[in-house]
């Protein structure tokens, strides 16, 4: 017994549907398989300065904490670079704001670990060990240990860039870099971990080239590792 499909609607499917269909699969917007570079940093620290220099985009840069509060990728040709918003505190922003943007931050780096290739971690040379030390009085662990603790975690091999430190003395530079790298659990002289550690003054372009020499070794070391 044949029977008759009646269901006309569906069986007319035409040429001009099939090219539509075959248009969608060619234009699928792709995944980009580019290595990331993030940067990240407690508010205020001059994180938006940094990539402000870096890409040559016309970056918002402010005085308040709290001036990125979104994740933006930039296109730098051979990697992307990831400006994290800042975390800690932010004027003007509730606590329960602040530690959403925390999380944010958690889940995009966690999401993405695989093809992060270099991560940036953005301190003040002075208020890095104001903070720390003003913490540790209270027996709590402040929050840029915990990012680097993170970091760490998921070897990411971060690049701590100490920045402002026009705000040290010169003839003190070695002796504050060498607290600095010791409270984030690298062992003095902090000049043992030239690959992880760079003392900059971003707005004045101190440190930039260091810092860029140091992503391009951890993008190339990257790719060789993926082949």
């Amino acid at each position: 017994m044949q029977y008759e499909n009646t269901n006309n609607e569906n069986n007319n499917i035409g040429t001009q549907d099939i090219q539509k269909f075959k248009k969608y699969i060619r234009t699928e917007k792709k995944a980009d398989e580019r290595p990331k570079v993030i940067v990240m940093g407690r508010s205020n620290v001059g994180k938006s300065t940094f990539v402000k220099i870096v890409t040559g985009k016309n970056v918002r840069v402010g005085k308040k904490p709290g001036v990125t509060l979104k994740i933006t990728e930039y296109d730098m040709g051979t990697y992307i670079l990831v400006d994290l918003p800042g975390f800690g505190f932010m004027e003007g922003i509730e606590k329960k704001a602040q530690e959403k943007i925390k999380d944010q931050i958690i889940d995009y780096v966690e999401d993405n670990k695989n093809t992060i290739a270099a991560s940036i971690h953005i301190l003040d040379a002075k208020s890095f060990m104001d903070i720390v030390e003003r913490w540790d009085n209270k027996g709590e662990v402040p929050i840029d240990l915990e990012m680097a603790d993170f970091l760490e975690e998921l070897e990411l091999n971060p690049i701590f860039v100490v920045n402002k430190m026009d705000k040290i003395k010169n003839s003190e530079w070695d002796n504050h870099l060498d607290r600095v790298s010791e409270t984030l659990g690298f062992l003095p002289p902090w000049r043992q971990w030239l690959d992880n550690f760079v003392p900059a003054i971003t707005r004045d372009n101190y440190g930039i080239d260091g810092i860029k020499h140091r992503i391009n070794k951890r993008i190339n070391g990257f790719k060789k590792s993926k082949k």
